[in-house]
């Protein structure tokens, strides 16, 4: 079993920086594929990043290369999401999810465990 806690969400101008941590208990933490997805009012759920156990594969959707980086602390148990130049379409809330097995993937049905989401909401 596989517990995610997503955090640091919050009101943030157009043009601002972000850093979604999800924070995950148990010991097998650092075998499991990590993934970021987000949803949008009345949308839905959309595949935004993913990262493999070593970090050596990630696989982000199109419409946040460039501006998104994944990555992940195998030590602290801590997947990241830095959102760089957030845009007022960037505002979801935003779910982290743990694969047990197999390659980063966009599927949420790929994904056995989920957090609760932090919500992120860019003003214009």
């Amino acid at each position: 079993q596989v517990q995610l806690v997503e955090s640091g969400g919050r009101l943030v101008q157009a043009g601002g920086s972000l850093r979604l941590s999800c924070a995950a208990s148990g010991r097998t933490f650092s075998s499991y594929v990590m993934g970021w997805f987000r949803q949008a009012p009345e949308k839905e759920r959309e595949f935004v990043a993913a990262i493999n156990w070593s970090g050596s594969s990630i696989y982000y959707a199109n419409s946040v290369k460039g501006r998104f980086t994944i990555s992940r602390d195998n030590a602290k148990n801590t997947v990241y999401l830095q959102i760089n130049n957030l845009k007022p379409e960037d505002t979801a809330v935003y779910y982290c999810a743990a694969a047990g097995a197999g390659l980063p993937s966009s599927r949420p049905s790929s994904y056995e465990y989920w957090g609760q989401g932090t919500q992120v909401t860019v003003s214009s």
